[in-house]
């Protein structure tokens, strides 16, 4: 069928989606039908009929899921549009299935004002694909010292407050944060480093940094900072988001403090439950992130956590750089990997190693990450959002940079062979992606 965008002036067709393998995490799976009308879920179940007038989706043999939600991306703009734009990460994140994400706050100007949040729901807007959810600063620039207007950046549209990129070392700064975010209902992201432990760092301190000469971070970086985040989330009682475990020592604690009943939750990415700093040999730039890639130990570990539900959600922290940047020495280059185009595929390989069931990974890429931030966003229910993903689960593919909808191609995973295609990509009762569709 032909791709329609939003805000192109032609009015939402109802859609049949006929025939697949639905699942709705906690509320339906099973081969069936899903409805669209006006823009909304109006049906789901099997032997549905379509309204008149209907496009038809033949899905047999297809998965058909909530669209994905993404709580941790970066789309660089403003002020770094040569690594990625609005427009070409959201048209990266409807080719991964993902159709709603939330762009951390490190642009250049930081968004820590109103001004800022505007401009990003203006140029989402424009682009008309994906949901783009902004996150605000939790200090002014995101410099540690003083907090941000939480409560305009609330109003304005941002859905949670981080300093992702640079952790707030303050403790009493990121005590205050929390009373203003449980006050504004606000979940308060954390990005867990303790930056004078880490100094200098640029992968896993441990053997393979010793035998390659390069300084290390230690594991203790995090989870020095995933205790003290604890703490002040269970005196404060605000809700917290961990980003991108990466320990083992981190998913023990948070593992912990759910049992006592602190208000936590917590993403890996698939980078984190796929590598290990092995990959590093070579001083190969794409593999160098912030956490870095661990321990096998430590990979073992996220796995376990997600598996028993101490980590609720996968998440990309898709972070572009331009060619250039990562072509510098391994010291130099900047942290960071691309990841919207590639994470359900590399979500199916913990489906097909037994560590999750189908419905359990897609919970993580859709219920899930919703619930953390209170979005509503993630479900098939009827009245909700017609945002759905149709994927091909079998489908094999080679993962060629060249060929991403990002402007970035910085991946460890070129040359890949892996499984699990997105088809179709609707936001908002329209579709925005087909996959070979000429229009993309």
């Amino acid at each position: 069928m032909t791709v329609r965008r939003k805000g192109d002036g032609i009015a939402v067709q109802p859609i049949w989606i006929k025939n697949g393998q639905v699942i709705d995490p906690g509320r339906f799976v099973g081969v069936g039908d899903v409805v669209i009308e006006q823009g909304k879920i109006a049906a789901i179940g099997p032997n549905l009929s379509g309204p008149p007038g209907c496009a038809v989706i033949q899905a047999t043999g297809m998965l058909v899921l909530p669209g994905f939600v993404d709580l941790h991306v970066h789309f660089r703009e403003p002020g770094f549009e040569y690594k990625e734009t609005i427009q070409s990460g959201s048209a990266a994140a409807v080719a991964g299935g993902f159709t709603t994400v939330c762009c951390m706050p490190n642009t250049s100007p930081i968004n820590d004002n109103q001004a800022v949040t505007e401009f990003i729901l203006e140029r989402a807007r424009v682009a008309g694909l994906a949901n783009v959810l902004p996150v605000g600063a939790i200090t002014k620039g995101s410099e540690g010292k003083e907090l941000a207007e939480i409560g305009d950046l609330r109003r304005s549209g941002c859905v949670a407050i981080s300093d992702d990129g640079q952790p707030v070392m303050n403790s009493l700064v990121m005590r205050r944060a929390m009373e203003y975010a449980r006050a504004f209902d606000l979940t308060v992201v954390d990005h867990c480093e303790d930056l004078h432990l880490a100094e200098g760092g640029c992968m896993n301190e441990g053997l393979i940094s010793t035998e390659l000469g390069l300084p290390g971070i230690p594991a203790a970086a995090e989870d020095v900072m995933v205790a003290r985040n604890l703490s002040l989330s269970e005196l404060t009682g605000a809700r917290l988001h961990l980003a991108h475990l990466s320990t083992a020592g981190s998913v023990r604690m948070v593992r912990e403090a759910k049992v006592r009943g602190i208000k936590v939750t917590a993403e890996a990415c698939p980078h984190h439950f796929t590598l290990t700093e092995e990959v590093v040999r070579g001083y190969n730039t794409h593999a160098k992130m912030n956490p870095p890639l661990r321990t096998w130990e430590d990979v073992q570990a996220i796995k376990d956590g997600l598996r028993d539900g101490t980590i609720e959600v996968i998440a990309t922290d898709h972070a572009p750089h331009a060619t250039q940047e990562k072509q510098q020495d391994f010291t130099e280059a900047p942290f960071g990997i691309v990841g919207l185009e590639t994470a359900f595929s590399l979500t199916l390989r913990l489906v097909e190693e037994g560590v999750l069931s189908l419905e359990q990974a897609v919970a993580k890429l859709t219920s899930a990450p919703a619930a953390a931030f209170g979005l509503k966003k993630g479900t098939l229910a009827v009245g909700a959002d017609a945002d759905v993903a149709i994927v091909n689960q079998h489908a094999q593919w080679e993962v060629d940079p060249s060929k991403f909808r990002s402007k970035s191609r910085n991946t460890p995973f070129a040359g890949w062979k892996i499984k699990g295609q997105v088809k179709i990509t609707i936001v908002g009762g329209r579709v925005v992606f087909e996959a070979g569709s000429s229009e993309q």
